[in-house]
């Protein structure tokens, strides 16, 4: 009879030690609004993540910037103090991982097929291995989106350009891109983008729409020009040590998690781009523009000379596998 309590004593201590054991907590940051498509991507995750592992994980969601900026992030990633982000693809040059560069590059996609080729294919899989010697492990590519320009003059034509100071990310290729049409280029964290717009500091900017509108960037804009001449997307990261402690059934669930949080997250970019686009033009606050077949390829010709400048900065072989993927013609 004593046999049996103390067994009986031993399984409820178990299960309740099981039961009190804390979650796995993994604090995901990120600087945009919750109701863009990578605000909705993570807050998916986290549900899924939270049911799949029955409550052994809870994923704590930071938009807005509200734990760090922009530049502050990537460090409070590597230190630890975050576990998780999706910090849009021109961060890691600053890493010195510059192959990431080579989705900044303008034009380099005509279209989402074309993308998703580099972005869930080999030449993606390889960019994001070399991630791992700075304490990074990368899980998924994110779609934002093909970006439009504005300001607060008509952007039709490369003449258009001269002496405007647009808003850009951290960026050597952008950077590059800016000064091709003969505009100034100004690095800012996107927090700061819509006071610097109503302000003057700065005239324009280059956003997909979703990040426009949500940002309200329209409101003190004029004019929204539709050149889908960038692609902004990003990749999802965490701390790879934390990812490393994890038990290993922990993981498989997480990267299922991953892999359905990354089809919503595409999926959701183009409709909310395209809605937001839609919502802007009904606001009235600012024209919308698009660009003539002619316009655009002027546009192409014009920011060209962002390939050849930054062939060498990005790594020839990493841009002509890209350029092999997608069929782009220099």
């Amino acid at each position: 009879m004593k046999l049996k309590a103390l067994l009986t004593f031993a399984l409820l201590t178990a299960f309740s030690s099981t039961a009190l054991a804390a979650p796995i907590v993994i604090k995901f940051s990120h600087v945009v609004a919750q109701n863009t498509p990578k605000g909705q991507a993570a807050d998916y995750f986290k549900k899924l993540a939270e049911e799949r592992t029955k409550g052994r994980v809870k994923v704590e969601v930071y938009p807005n910037s509200q734990l760090y900026k922009d530049k502050e992030e990537m460090e409070a990633l590597q230190l630890g103090a975050v576990q998780m982000l999706a910090p849009s693809l021109a961060k890691f040059a600053p890493l010195g991982v510059k192959d990431f560069e080579v989705f900044d590059l303008p034009y380099i996609f005509d279209n989402y097929q074309e993308l998703h080729k580099v972005t869930q294919g080999p030449v993606g899989a390889k960019l994001l291995a070399k991630l791992e010697p700075k304490g990074i492990h990368g899980l998924a590519y994110w779609d934002n989106g093909f970006k439009v320009m504005s300001a607060n003059k008509p952007l039709k034509s490369i003449a258009d350009f001269k002496g405007q100071k647009m808003r850009i990310q951290s960026s050597k290729v952008l950077d590059s891109q800016m000064r091709s049409i003969g505009s100034i280029p100004q690095v800012m964290a996107f927090s700061e983008v819509y006071q610097a717009l109503q302000t003057g500091v700065v005239n324009g900017t280059e956003n997909p729409p979703s990040n426009l509108y949500t940002q309200k960037m329209h409101e003190v804009q004029k004019y929204v020009t539709v050149s889908e001449h960038g692609y902004l997307g990003y990749a999802v990261i965490v701390n790879k040590k934390f990812w490393a402690s994890l038990p290993a059934d922990i993981r498989t669930i997480l990267e299922g998690a991953m892999k359905d949080a990354t089809k919503f997250a595409n999926d959701v970019a183009k409709k909310d781009n395209d809605e937001a686009l839609a919502a802007v033009k009904k606001s009235g606050k600012s024209q919308v523009l698009t660009l003539t077949p002619q316009e655009r390829d002027a546009w192409k010709k014009a920011m060209s000379k962002t390939h050849k400048d930054n062939m060498g900065r990005i790594g020839t072989d990493i841009v002509k596998e890209v350029y092999a993927a997608t069929g782009y013609k220099p």
